[in-house]
């Protein structure tokens, strides 16, 4: 590794020593540029007249100044947030906590840049895994030759098959294992469905259009980048005013349609066409659409899966026969018209989701299999510590939810199984933690929030959402449908309880509600089941004459009541939901990133790691020679490989043997099979594992049992080595 200490001669010239691989990697340009960072921030010690060592910090008392950098910045862009919410705050104010955010992120980012000078073996190769992503085939641009389309990209074929396992390993895990309800909903959904969950209302940016072309853009985003510019133009500009134009740039996505539209004709802001920009409008995030030939039915393409499994709860309730708790599964397309798609396959307009919702009694979330997970230890980043230390946490989640910080043991029980998945499928563990939201994240009906978080080259990005959503979709499409979502609990015993027994004003309710007069009655009486229900609903008939129920304004002469108990054998209660949602193309990039790596012999080599469970082809069978008798034999071995379901790659070119093991390193083949001259002496054939490259020689009768043994996880390569020779085989 490179020198800890660094002499820095005060004449001005700065001399480093490095060794070669770390130069080459970074280049001399972007070390110098580092250097008086380094220089003005860590120790420096004399040494001798005229000459100063600067001690340079290790990667891991970097990663600690990382940590607790960002802490403060998660505290402060909770105070952003709350500042921006707040219709007290003032600009300066905002503008203030905005300008520290920003330095503290830099800070930071400078931080990351000098951990990997630090430490260039955890360095990550973008330039070489981006040419063998497109290379191989793994992802392409759609529409490639005729100028591609942004947020929008091809899965090839070796990461179809790999997306295909990856799918069916979830199936398995989590359908087949909790014995839940799959479904597959339909992706176009009505507008009144997705107004009721409030996407309507929610999925929107401020947009402009281009009145000559028509073309539209974000205009926040515009009145940014003018600043820039005009800033980027006057470096001599003064301060004050400066700070001014910095002031509106970072207010810019709080603005009203009329406050933008005002900025943007002060700051000059033309279309392409040279036009002024027309009136600023929501732009909903969700694809539009019509249903039927008549153009009057309005529907979207579903942002999320989930919608069509709460529609459908009283349907999968009945399935389930009527027991409590379970749980309905979905995995399909969700579609989202982003505005500025990035990070490949991190932010795009098509994604395959797999969603979970587990319907459960929001006063019992215990779940009967949490102990089998309890001593599962998993990396949690709870709220306090996001906002105190910055550091993670190792902790079982038994500890977790025994101590409040997770919820509860369903939420908790999920969190442990989506770890259990993501290490079955191949993904690093010690690239993954949790995340809790903090309080100014969440949703106002959410109880409890953790993101699986899963580190690769764009940082930690968000690719599972664990949810305690608590009542709230089911109650929402159970009012806009007047449909009772409701499951019952049976009681062993009778058990008595408080009521309300009502007596109802006909003709005054006939007369202020009219058609809607029934649907006042039942929400009356459906509060009235529970004493604790209707008693604010009495208290504000009796102090102020009148209380609201679902929007409807009842006056104290409509109804009398008188409180009681009574016995009853069954509970109805609305359930609660807990929903792990799954990223599928953000897992699947992820899962690559993990799975890359370059052999040190030969970094032009490129591997990819895949699990044999989920790799795209399990096995390459590959002849030595092109005689018909070794291919004879290749296409049997290959022919029985196939018979029992595993994909495998065949390989008769004329090229050495090593560059065909090479070209199937670079998809990720995990075995390949050699038929070699012994094989027609003696019917043996060579085994290859792809990450030791070492081999082992066996009956050709015992290979496809033996991998099929490897896939399913019921053989290692050590216990393979133990029971057939090792042999040496050169791969030039």
């Amino acid at each position: 590794s490179h020198q800890r200490y660094h002499r820095f001669p005060l004449s001005g010239f700065i001399r480093v020593k490095l060794n070669e691989k770390i130069e080459r990697k970074w280049g001399k340009k972007k070390l110098r540029s580092m250097l008086p960072h380094l220089i003005k921030k860590y120790t420096i010690k004399s040494t001798q007249p005229k000459t100063f060592d600067v001690i340079m910090p290790s990667a891991d008392e970097l990663q600690d100044e990382i940590d607790a950098l960002n802490a403060q910045i998660t505290k402060q862009g909770s105070l952003v947030r709350e500042l921006k919410k707040q219709s007290s705050s003032n600009a300066e104010d905002i503008a203030s906590a905005v300008e520290q955010l920003k330095k503290l992120k830099i800070e930071a980012e400078t931080l990351r840049k000098q951990k990997e000078v630090a430490d260039p073996t955890k360095a990550f190769n973008r330039k070489v895994f981006d040419e063998l992503i497109l290379r191989k085939m793994f992802i392409v641009p759609s529409f490639e030759i005729h100028g591609g389309v942004k947020g929008l990209f091809d899965l090839g074929p070796p990461a179809c098959a790999l997306k295909a396992a990856m799918v069916d390993v979830w199936r398995k895990h989590f359908v087949l294992a909790e014995s839940m309800l799959e479904m597959e909903c339909t992706c176009l959904t009505p507008e009144v469905v997705l107004k009721t969950s409030g996407h309507v209302e929610r999925f929107t940016d401020l947009m402009v259009k281009d009145p000559v072309s028509g073309e539209c853009f974000r205009a926040d985003k515009l009145l940014e980048d003018v600043i820039d510019e005009l800033l980027e133009a006057n470096p001599d500009m003064p301060n004050e005013e400066r700070e001014e134009h910095l002031r509106v740039q970072r207010q810019a996505d709080a603005f009203s349609p009329a406050e933008l539209d005002e900025q943007l004709a002060k700051y000059g802001c033309k279309a392409p066409s040279g036009e002024p920009y027309g009136s600023s409008f929501p732009f909903n995030l969700m694809f539009k659409t019509s249903i039927g030939p008549e153009g009057t039915s309005v529907g979207y393409l579903r942002p999320e899966t989930a919608q069509g499994l709460f529609v459908n709860f009283r349907r999968l309730l009945d399935a389930n026969s009527q027991k409590m708790p379970f749980a309905a599964a979905q995995i399909g397309l969700g579609f989202r018209n982003e505005i500025a798609p990035r990070s490949g396959l991190l932010r795009v307009r098509e994604f395959c989701m797999g969603e979970i919702e587990h319907f459960v009694n929001p006063d019992d979330k215990s779940h009967p299999n949490f102990s089998s997970v309890a001593d599962k230890e998993l990396v949690l980043f709870g709220r306090d510590d996001q906002l105190g230390s910055g550091k993670t946490k190792t902790i079982s989640i038994g500890k977790a939810v025994a101590t409040g910080l997770v919820n509860n043991e369903t939420l908790g029980y999920f969190m442990a199984r989506t770890q259990l998945f993501m290490e079955r499928i191949g993904m690093d563990p010690a690239r993954l933690r949790f995340r809790q939201h903090l309080t100014t994240e969440m949703a106002h009906y959410a109880c409890d929030c953790w993101d699986l978080e899963i580190q690769s080259s764009y940082g930690w990005v968000e690719c599972v959402g664990h949810a305690d959503r608590a009542c709230y979709d089911l109650d929402v499409h159970g009012k806009a449908t007047k449909t009772p979502m409701v499951a019952t609990l049976k009681l062993d015993e009778a058990r008595e309880v408080e009521v309300a027994k009502l007596k109802f004003d006909r003709k005054a309710l006939g007369k202020t509600f009219k058609a809607d007069q029934r649907v006042v009655s039942g929400a009356l009486e459906t509060l009235a089941e529970n004493w604790t229900d209707f008693e604010p609903i009495a208290t504000a008939l009796e102090t102020e004459g009148k209380a609201t129920v679902d929007g409807f304004e009842i006056a104290k002469d409509m109804v009398s009541w008188t409180k009681t108990t009574k016995k009853v054998h069954e509970i109805k209660f609305t359930p609660s939901v807990i929903e792990p949602s799954f990223g599928m193309g953000r897992i699947l990039y992820s899962l690559l990133e993990h799975c890359f790596y370059q052999r040190d012999a030969d970094e032009q080599r490129c591997v990819m790691k895949f699990k044999p469970a989920v790799a795209p082809q399990k096995c390459a069978v590959l002849p030595i020679s092109s005689g018909d008798e070794v291919n004879a034999v290749v296409d049997e071995i290959a022919a029985e490989l196939m018979d029992s379901d595993m994909a495998t790659r065949v390989d008769k070119s004329t090229a050495s043997l090593g560059r065909r093991y090479a070209r199937a390193d670079e998809i990720g083949v995990p075995f390949a099979v050699t038929v070699d001259f012994d094989t027609l002496a003696d019917g043996t054939v060579t085994l290859r594992e792809r990450d030791s490259t070492t081999q082992i020689r066996l009956p050709k009768a015992d290979v496809t049992r033996v991998v099929f043994d490897f896939v399913h996880g019921r053989l290692t390569w050590e216990e393979a080595t133990a029971k057939y020779p090792v042999v040496q085989v050169k791969e030039d």
